[in-house]
């Protein structure tokens, strides 16, 4: 039992080197820019603004997410909330990660992206990524069972056609925080993603 954990433990590790390996080769693309404090913001030459932004709106169509509203004079991207993805969509990826993919199967994941875009004094571009997540709090019962719409043979008839009735409630959605691995990935697919 134990070397079958510590086969999956080398495993693990292995994936996480190659993954390592593999960004850090990445690193070396075409766009100068350099990593700030947070891994969640570049710095870039001023004069790619416009380059920067297209490969930023690209880069949020390929995730599948819906711009809500695009602001140049702000410096601005937001996206509208997307249902995170689940084991069984593999061809999404807003879920990253496996650990966030299964939180996204066993309970309803929302996200939302902002992007930002501030100008330094040095003449410098500070390109920062947010992805807000939020998790369904559903009130009440999410739906009602099959047998509340049937009728028994004992009960006198009754006219009610409203045995099924579905949620209770409006749903809420609780914040959860931001969602690291999702601004990275997104980072590094705007600084190193080519424009088709």
């Amino acid at each position: 039992m134990r070397s079958k954990y510590a086969s999956i433990r080398r495993t693990g590790a292995a994936c996480v080197l190659v993954g390592m390996i593999s960004a850090t080769g990445c690193l070396s693309g075409t766009l100068p820019s350099q990593t700030l404090q947070g891994s969640n913001a570049i710095q870039v030459p001023v004069d790619r603004y416009d380059l920067i932004w297209e490969r930023a709106v690209a880069v949020l169509n390929n995730y599948h997410f819906i711009i809500a509203r695009e602001s140049k004079l702000e410096g601005v991207i937001e996206t509208q909330y997307r249902a995170g993805s689940n084991l069984l969509e593999p061809w999404n990826h807003d879920s990253v990660g496996y650990a966030n993919r299964l939180e996204s199967t066993l309970q309803s994941i929302r996200r939302r992206v902002v992007v930002t875009f501030q100008n330094t004094a040095d003449n410098m571009l500070v390109v920062s990524v947010r992805v807000d997540k939020e998790i369904e709090d559903v009130p009440g019962l999410a739906a009602n069972y099959e047998g509340g719409a049937t009728f028994r043979d004992s009960d006198p008839l009754q006219r009610d056609l409203d045995q099924v009735v579905g949620q209770s409630g409006p749903s809420r959605w609780l914040p959860r925080g931001s969602d690291p691995a999702l601004e990275v990935e997104l980072l590094s697919q705007i600084r190193h993603a080519h424009l088709r």
